[in-house]
């Protein structure tokens, strides 16, 4: 019994005389916020939708429905059409950053209909001078996108759509690094949209509306075999509306729409340091403390990542390092209104939320609409309602659609 008593002893004094102490120091610099590559790809380029907030996902069949959902397409009442838009950026301080964008579509037959779309992001005009003797090098570092859809209605009320996206992304400065060169990708979306047969009320009429859209389901986008891999703007869109008929005349739209980034969140980093108490241990000195590991980037909360593209849809519903809470607020809302005049007036207004921690885009839009014969006129103008400056704060955009063989269908 007391050969036990004395190992007990013995093994308990070893751990006092080597316990290790961990420290972690979590990272001061962290950010909440998700970033992506090709980030133009989330500015709305049609001045329709800006006006509402940023709602398309479930609104009414448009020629520009291509950055939203193409599977609106399969409802257009129109043959054809062509969407021409227009968006200053950062207009306050400089006049050539812009994003252009130009959609065609076409309805097939009853049932199904293609388009096709290119988007243009330009940052403008850099002068690069090397020294009071050189000429100046002027690079115009770009961004682009072309896309093309074909959607289907596979029932009276509910069609769905397919999408393929070529990305290209030319910011690396050529004068800076001889080697540098664009750097390109592809995405995919998916896309559903639901539209109800008009129905009887007690003082109107009226009619449901429904959408969903994956954008942007594709490979990581990197600019040279050691650069860091940036994920896409991989994007869930879910939105729903009702719409007043009230005469012939008068129509009121009303749609809501959330949406999220299916992109993994930045985990919550920190150094680790372990502790060693030395005691009589060679090497040491006696009571004092020696570092025996440092981990820089040690993952305190979240998950790692530096996933592929595929494991980061699955991974962005639970890695927030908040929990279920911080999940939450990657969801930005936003709520839109549409009020027609005889189909040939629009006037609109909507609302954009996105939670502090997240980017804190937070703004107001109004819009207006003008239609004469075939040609809408659009525009749209963005009220920032935080602390946080939009890029687009007192930005009016324009937007151009030329419809052919309009009211050639009929909606059923």
């Amino acid at each position: 019994m007391k050969k036990y008593i004395l190992a007990l002893i013995t093994v308990s004094l070893f751990n006092i005389t080597n316990a290790q102490e961990t420290i972690i120091i979590p990272n001061s610099s962290d950010s909440r916020v998700i970033t992506t590559g090709v980030p133009f790809l989330l500015i709305a380029s049609d001045a329709r939708a800006a006006g509402m907030g940023d709602v398309g996902v479930a609104t009414s069949a448009d020629a520009n429905s291509q950055q939203w959902n193409p599977a609106k397409y399969s409802f257009s009442l129109a043959k054809s059409g062509i969407g021409v838009n227009y968006t200053p950026y950062l207009s306050r301080l400089v006049n050539d950053i812009f994003l252009g964008n130009v959609t065609y579509f076409n309805r097939l037959n009853d049932r199904s209909a293609f388009a096709v779309s290119f988007k243009y992001f330009s940052l403008g005009e850099i002068e690069i001078v090397q020294d009071e003797f050189s000429e100046a090098l002027i690079e115009q570092p770009n961004e682009l996108t072309f896309d093309a859809s074909y959607s289907l209605r596979l029932a009276d009320q509910f069609s769905m759509a397919v999408a393929l996206r070529y990305l290209r992304s030319d910011l690396r400065i050529q004068a800076v690094d001889a080697n540098a060169a664009a750097a390109s990708s592809i995405g995919v979306d998916i896309a559903g949209y639901y539209q109800s047969e008009e129905e009887a009320y007690d003082s109107f009429n009226g009619r449901w509306r429904a959408g969903f859209a994956i954008q942007n389901l594709g490979p990581k986008i990197k600019y040279d075999d050691g650069g860091r891999e940036n994920f896409l703007p991989t994007t869930l869109r879910l939105g729903g509306g009702f719409d007043f008929i009230f005469d012939d005349y008068n129509k009121l739209a009303i749609t809501a729409e959330v949406t999220k980034l299916l992109v993994p969140t930045p985990p919550e980093l920190g150094t680790r340091f372990e502790y060693n108490e030395s005691g009589e241990t060679p090497g040491f000195q006696e009571d004092e403390d020696e570092v025996t590991l440092e981990e820089e980037n040690y993952i305190i909360a979240g998950k790692d990542n530096n996933v592929s593209f595929a494991k980061g849809v699955f991974q962005s519903f639970s890695d927030a390092p908040g929990g279920f809470s911080e999940e939450l607020q990657e969801f930005t809302w936003s709520l839109g209104a549409e009020y027609t005049y005889q189909d040939s007036f629009a006037f609109r207004a909507g609302y954009f939320n996105e939670a502090e921690e997240k980017g804190a885009r937070k703004f107001f839009a109004l819009g207006a609409g003008f239609k004469y014969t075939t040609i809408n006129i659009d525009l749209s103008y963005l009220f920032s309602a935080s602390k946080v400056q939009s890029p687009l704060e007192n930005t009016l955009r324009f937007s151009l659609v030329f419809n052919f063989g309009d009211n050639e269908y009929d909606e059923y």
